[in-house]
């Protein structure tokens, strides 16, 4: 009986249109299914939350993608006056183009793809999906605000889970109101 070897990390660089982003792509043996993170404002892919649910994802063989989806320029631009977070375009943009690379790379592109978006990153994680309703295969919105994404809502054709914490009554009500449009 043979050990299971930890799995492949790396750091992968991903052309977007007007930008080059950094990722950790995390592919333990056997993966066959790809998570694309796009964390919330104020959030990299170094975010412990973040690194908490991949880890745990990777553990149960899924692969991972921890993608900062603004530059280190940009970023800082957005902590001084908060630029970009809410440029869910922009953000749904920079996703798109992590799913297309995704679907080019010899690594991954076997893989089913799904997102996992919190904050700000949960509504460019399902204007992703409804750009590329055959590409991306489900959608996880945790503590997300997926309202934000807006007209694209009815676009969604991928199974999605909302999740907001018990005690957060106005991101539980935005929440409903972007599932009723879904």
């Amino acid at each position: 009986m043979g050990t299971l070897q930890p799995p492949a990390r790396s750091e992968v660089q991903i052309s977007a249109a007007d930008a080059t982003l950094v990722g950790e792509l995390t592919v333990p043996e056997s993966a066959g299914n790809l998570v694309l993170f796009a964390h919330g404002s104020g959030s990299s892919r170094h975010s412990p939350r973040n690194q908490f649910v991949s880890q745990k994802l990777n553990d149960a063989g899924l692969a991972t993608l921890l993608l900062d989806l603004l530059t280190r320029d940009e970023e800082a631009v957005d902590v001084r006056i908060a630029q970009h977070r809410f440029d869910i375009e922009l953000l749904a943009e920079r996703l798109v183009h992590a799913t297309q690379w995704a679907r080019r790379n010899a690594g991954t592109r076997q893989f089913r793809l799904g997102n996992f978006g919190a904050s700000t990153g949960g509504a460019a994680a399902l204007v992703a999906a409804a750009a590329l309703p055959r590409d991306v295969g489900a959608v996880v919105s945790r503590g997300g605000r997926p309202d934000l994404a807006g007209n694209e809502l009815p676009r969604v054709r991928a199974p999605t889970l909302l999740i907001v914490g018990g005690e957060d009554h106005v991101v539980i009500d935005l929440n409903e109101q972007a599932r009723a449009q879904m």
